[in-house]
């Protein structure tokens, strides 16, 4: 059974900083794409960020390119996400997703979300 558990949210003030963490167990974390995706109230779930396998190839959305910054440790079966310079905007709970372990960047694991609050 895949389960993946994020960590790292809270509150911080306009222009401050947090490193988001997920923690992967059950499968084979080091094969598979992973991904961090956020959804603020009143809205859908959104892609921010995804990384490869080897963490050579990563992907972010326009909102957050230059600001965010994804990684991964495979030893640690774990992915990050560093977000700097944050706005109220950036304010959602952040999920982590797992991607298959053939390497295709389909999301059928989902973490439990963490909350993410901006303040201006």
């Amino acid at each position: 059974q895949v389960q993946l558990v994020e960590s790292g949210g809270g509150l911080v003030q306009a222009g401050g900083s947090l490193r988001l963490s997920c923690a992967a167990s059950g499968r084979t974390f080091r094969t598979a794409p992973m991904g961090w995706f956020r959804q603020a109230p009143g809205k859908e779930r959104e892609f921010v960020a995804t990384i490869n396998w080897s963490g050579g190839i990563t992907n972010y959305a326009d909102s957050v390119k230059g600001r965010f910054a994804i990684s991964r440790d495979n030893a640690k079966n774990t992915v990050y996400l560093q977000m700097n310079s944050l706005k109220p905007e950036d304010t959602a709970v952040y999920y982590c997703a797992s991607g298959l372990e053939d390497g295709t960047y389909r999301w059928d694991y989902w973490g439990q979300g963490t909350q993410v609050t901006v303040s201006s």
